[in-house]
């Protein structure tokens, strides 16, 4: 492929005695000028009037509102929509799932089961944890429930038992269960609920940090200390149960698996209600969990994240008692067209904890029904 310059050394190299004077003096134009091409559209708005397709007043060449009112309309918080976390004596108790445990001819692989195990629950005592812990039990583990109001959490210990003894009438041994109190957000508190949980059960193979919650207000208006109250719990609990457990499966050179519950409010943003500081906190939890899987991985600890979807818990129904039109909303954006229930969680939690997923660390598994895809 021709070259201009070569040509314009070459034609340097001539001896000036031969050069056709004034011919090569300088630099040929088209060697250093660039054209700029610049289209009527770009510089200039169009107006309704203008759009003869039907189309532009669609795109940016129209101004906001030109193409109607539906602009951006489903893809907006609504300032109107405000949920405040209930008080703890408010909140609606959960109970243990029914026929999710017991006794069964189907065949599966024995790298699911948790026999032998110790697992840590935060928020345990009610809601999404509460299922999870049950699942864990199924499964075989013996485990611990944290949360904050511990006779909650002593009165589902007794019914995750309860629950087990009737199907499996026929078992071995009943799972151990233990209640235990602790301010996820306080260190101090954390330290001592995992020194209580290691008197009790000798050690902790594996953890689940559901201890968390999620408030409705627009962020100009969300009160500060509440927003810290919000960031407390999700991330700094997280954080350091997380370190707390590590700490103690290095102690006793033993490979461990935690799960951090995070959200699909992690990686988009929920509409129409408006939650940035819950949003992000999740973020934030989905990135803790990647980054302590590589930082850990060398102990043989491995961490990954659930980011459930919008789940029908007891809590859930309330907040839809309250605002009913969320249901439609929510749902309409959801591909397979259903809120999960809490019992969709039971299979993804037993997996991560257990050895069927020993390859599997840093991951973020979503149960949310294909919300993110779209």
């Amino acid at each position: 492929m021709f070259k201009p310059q070569l040509l314009f050394q070459a034609i340097r190299t001539i001896p000036p005695r031969l050069r056709v004077t004034g011919a090569f003096d300088a630099r040929p134009a088209f060697l250093g000028t660039r054209y700029i091409s610049v289209s009527r559209p770009l510089l200039e708005k169009k107006t309704p009037e203008d759009d003869h397709d039907g189309h532009d007043s669609a795109s940016t060449a129209a101004p906001p509102g030109a193409s109607g009112d539906q602009e951006g309309s489903l893809s907006r918080t609504d300032d109107t929509v405000r949920v405040q976390y209930p008080e703890e004596g408010d909140l609606p108790r959960s109970r243990p799932v029914s026929g999710r445990g017991g006794p069964h001819a189907k065949r599966t692989l024995a790298s699911f089961s948790l026999e032998g195990r110790v697992a840590v629950v935060t928020g345990g005592a009610r809601g999404l944890g509460l299922v999870m812990s049950q699942a864990l039990v199924n499964s075989g583990a013996d485990v611990a429930l944290v949360d904050l109001n511990k006779e909650e959490a002593e009165r589902s210990a007794g019914e995750l038992v309860k629950t087990f003894q009737t199907e499996n009438p026929d078992a071995d041994r009943l799972p151990k269960v233990t209640a235990h109190f602790a301010d996820v957000s306080n260190p101090t508190s954390v330290n001592d609920s995992i020194a209580e949980i290691l008197q009790a059960h000798g050690k902790i193979d594996n953890l689940v940090t559901s201890a968390g919650f999620t408030e409705n207000f627009n962020a100009i208006d969300y009160p500060y200390d509440r927003m810290k109250k919000l960031w407390g719990v999700n991330v700094d609990g997280t954080y350091l149960f997380a370190v707390g457990v590590a700490k103690h499966l290095m102690e006793r050179q033993s490979p461990g698996s935690l799960v951090f519950i995070g959200s699909m409010s992690g990686s988009i943003v929920n509409v129409p209600q408006p939650q940035a500081p819950y949003n992000a906190a999740k973020a934030a939890v989905r990135h803790l969990a990647a980054s302590l899987a590589v930082e850990w991985a060398h102990a043989g600890i491995r961490v990954n994240c659930i980011s459930p979807g919008y789940m029908l818990t007891a809590l859930t129904k309330k907040i839809l008692d309250d605002n009913p039109e969320l249901a439609k909303t929510w749902t309409s954006l959801i591909p397979q067209g259903k809120m999960g229930r809490p019992e969709d969680l039971m299979g993804a939690v037993t997996f991560l904890a257990s050895d069927a997923s020993l390859y599997v660390t840093g991951a973020d598994l979503r149960v949310d029904g294909g919300y993110t895809t779209t």
